[in-house]
């Protein structure tokens, strides 16, 4: 306690302009390829390209899981799927790990004050209420589970411990959209909480399977898209009848709203003293109302949400701070969501914890310092037949069917020649499918809550 006390005192004594505020907004299920500065031909991003381009883009990010659930808790305790807690999708957790310590639990013992807003990333339970705050933010609006998330007009949202409830919202119509409500009292938030350096988890639910946009935003799409001629009626998500329109919409309705924020940060005189990230929580969306082939939302990756091809578990990553993140870079620099844990300490000054998977990108962000690599990157997945995979430099190895045998074929890909995964070349290299199986089983800590059907 001594040391914990010591270490908040030094880092409460940095200059203000040493301890930026940190505002990391998530989107939910958008690709690669979703925005202008990533590829995008047809939907509108230019909030996110004026950033791209002010600011650093990187193109080999990738995302915490190829789902929600595991990729947030790897972005909060620095740990990939083969070490964290969560380590796929559902109804999970309704209690923090005493053992565990996330990203705003670091923030608040060196002085900062922290909210999640939008869809929680700790655990998962509808009727565990005061769990976000439970869990380390000293703030949390939003829905409680993914689940409950796939709805624009919840019954509900929870703003710390206390449930406001709408009772007009039918789910899927309603008079309180959420996505609007989580962005106003982002900016709230923000503007209360402007004095002191902050950290701000912005999860917002769009653009997710269950399509919705107001008019405004999927007017100027019309007769820019086809809309398909049949629309299949959607049981959990929402059905719509231009659903091309209304996912564009979606996105560059999100893009809106992060001009709204950046404005409100130069408003307040405080965008230069503020770092802003965006990236997604996983790969492109093909369900629900949206297909991926729609706007090409991968680009030239192979692969969507689920898979652990590229368009799976790639992201984009933009990084926007005036003055100290020179304008108009590109960044070839292999990172994922669970560097973010010792990223932000860095920036902030907290204490990074010890024995996790993530690598600071700062040196990255600023220009400066010797940046280091990770040796490899390493996912699993317990769906569609059990999943898992390794990035070895420019190789990836990629070993689908686990529920059926650990042992099974392994693929292989060499990125730098074939961005796309279509030729497998694990026969001509038995040295990299070798490497792969030893990773698989080094970067691994066996999980009572999570074996494949092969381990039971």
């Amino acid at each position: 306690m001594r040391l914990l006390l010591l270490l908040a005192a030094i880092v409460l004594t940095l200059p203000a302009a040493d301890r930026p505020n940190v505002i990391h907004i998530l989107a939910d299920d958008l690709g690669w390829a979703d925005l202008g500065c990533y590829g995008q031909k047809t939907i509108r991003t230019p909030v996110l390209d004026r950033l791209a381009a002010e600011g650093l883009r990187l193109t080999q990010h990738y995302a915490g899981s190829t789902v929600c659930g595991p990729s947030r808790c790897a972005l909060l305790t620095g740990l990939h799927t083969g070490h964290c807690r969560i380590r796929g999708n559902g109804a999970l957790l309704e209690k923090p790990d005493p053992n565990e310590v996330l990203l705003p639990t670091l923030l608040n013992a060196a002085g900062y004050r922290t909210a999640m807003i939008g869809k929680s990333g700790v655990y998962c339970s509808d009727e565990a209420l005061t769990l976000p705050n439970d869990s380390g933010f000293q703030h949390f609006f939003g829905y409680l589970s993914h689940r409950a998330a796939h709805h624009p007009f919840p019954p509900f949202l929870v703003r710390n411990g206390t449930k406001l409830e709408y009772p007009n919202n039918k789910l899927h119509d309603g008079d309180h959209d959420a996505h609007a409500l989580i962005i106003d009292e982002a900016l709230n938030w923000i503007t209360a909480n402007k004095g002191a350096p902050f950290y701000l988890h912005l999860s917002v639910t769009i653009p997710h399977a269950s399509l919705y946009a107001p008019e405004a935003d999927k007017a100027p799409y019309r007769g820019l898209v086809e809309e398909p001629t049949e629309v299949r009626e959607q049981k959990h998500y929402r059905t719509e009848k231009e659903p091309k329109a209304t996912f564009a919409g979606m996105v560059s309705r999100l893009d809106g709203d992060v001009g709204r924020v950046v404005a409100l940060l130069k408003q307040l005189g405080i965008e230069r003293n503020t770092v802003v990230i965006f990236t997604s929580d996983n790969g492109a969306c093909d369900e629900g109302g949206h297909k991926e082939a729609d706007f090409k939302s991968s680009g030239p990756l192979r692969g969507v949400k689920r898979d652990m091809y590229e368009g799976g578990v790639r992201s984009p990553l933009i990084a926007w701070w005036p003055g100290t993140i020179a304008p108009g870079r590109t960044s070839d620099h292999i990172s994922a969501g669970w560097d973010f844990v010792p990223t932000i300490c860095e920036l902030t000054g907290a204490k990074a914890p010890a024995n996790i998977d993530g690598i600071s990108m700062v040196p990255t962000l600023t220009g400066k310092g010797e940046q280091a690599k990770h040796s490899h990157l390493y996912w699993e997945f317990y769906e569609q037949g059990g999943k898992r995979a390794v990035r070895v430099g420019d190789f990836k190895a990629i070993q689908l069917g686990l529920d059926k045998s650990l042992d099974g074929p392994i693929e292989v890909y060499d990125l730098s020649k074939d961005l796309g995964e279509t030729t497998n070349i694990a026969a001509a290299n038995a040295e990299i499918v070798a490497k792969a199986k030893e990773l698989f089983a080094a970067s691994r800590t066996p999980s009572p809550m999570w074996k494949w059907k092969s381990e039971k």
